[in-house]
């Protein structure tokens, strides 16, 4: 993964746990969030393209 070995991923997840790490639960709540309003987007236009309206 872009060139980087087990060492540097553990030293950028503790950098970024220093920077972030009050603010980090209500930062992947938010990820979370995002993620379940895309999926249930992805869902309804799937749902669309399947059972298209009738006009």
């Amino acid at each position: 993964m872009f060139g980087l070995g087990p060492l540097e991923l553990i030293i950028f997840a503790v950098i970024v746990l220093v920077l972030f790490g009050n603010r980090l639960p209500g930062v992947m709540r938010s990820v979370g969030q995002g993620l379940v309003e895309f999926k249930k987007g992805v869902q309804g236009v799937e749902d669309d393209k399947d059972h298209p309206q009738k006009s």
